[in-house]
């Protein structure tokens, strides 16, 4: 049995992975899908005061309150900043990054350095309301769509978790800890539908910080593949166990 902690991107909540959870939980492994402090049932505490550091304790508070240990631990979005300072911080707790369609960080680096876009949005939350707040990004049409997602009863469903992002949290910086978590395999799922202009991904490194060869896979969907391929996801979560 592997323990799976599944770590939602910006705007969003734990409910999004909804039709992954059961399917993991199926093939006989835990799965954790918690809301980050801001959103779903944690949406309450949103304020200017929550960043990064926040949404790490978050993480962190959950492996350790739960003991787990040999955890595929999944950020997608920007919740890859997110899983590589939880794993800075509990590098012995970690089997596996999985980074989904996420931001890649180095050490120090915050998401306005990993994708510049998001400066973007930065200076339209302080250009207007009350300058802490960064609204979701807009559906677009196909193939881009809401975050990827295109079909109009998946939209409906995503908009009912979506939630402003504070600005906090795209300006603080990753801490990626020492050679522990640097030895810590990695696995990348990109996916390949629809994105955005402006959004652009890193390239991976041939090699991981581990020295193994990268891994990567691809979805043929859009950002949000919880939403519309979570089979296919977690078949590929599947071969991490």
């Amino acid at each position: 049995m592997s323990t799976y902690l599944l770590v939602h991107g910006a705007w969003h909540s734990g409910e999004c992975w909804k039709r992954v959870v059961p399917l993991l939980e199926a093939a006989g492994h835990r799965a954790f899908a918690p809301s980050l402090t801001g959103y779903g049932d944690q949406a309450h505490l949103l304020g200017p005061e929550v960043g990064l550091d926040t949404h790490v304790a978050d993480v962190v508070r959950l492996i350790t309150e739960e003991d787990l240990t040999e955890v595929v631990l999944v950020g997608h979005s920007y919740a890859g900043l997110v899983i590589s300072s939880v794993a800075g911080q509990v590098p012995d707790r970690i089997a596996e990054l999985v980074y989904l369609d996420a931001m890649v960080p180095e050490d120090g680096e915050s998401a306005e350095d990993v994708m510049p876009v998001t400066r973007q949005l930065i200076e339209l939350a302080a250009a207007s309301g009350d300058g802490w707040r960064v609204p979701p990004m807009p559906e677009l049409p196909p193939p881009a769509g809401l975050f990827g997602v295109t079909d109009p009863a998946d939209v409906a469903w995503l908009r009912t978790m979506l939630s402003d992002q504070p600005v906090r949290c795209l300006q603080q910086p990753v801490r990626l800890g020492g050679p522990a978590a640097r030895a810590i395999p990695r696995t990348h799922i990109h996916c390949t539908v629809g994105k955005p202009e402006g959004v652009v991904r890193r390239p991976v490194p041939e090699v991981q910080p581990n020295g193994r060869p990268a891994q990567v896979w691809e979805l043929p969907t859009g950002h949000d593949c919880m939403i519309t391929m979570p089979a296919e996801l977690t078949d590929l979560l599947l071969k991490l166990a």
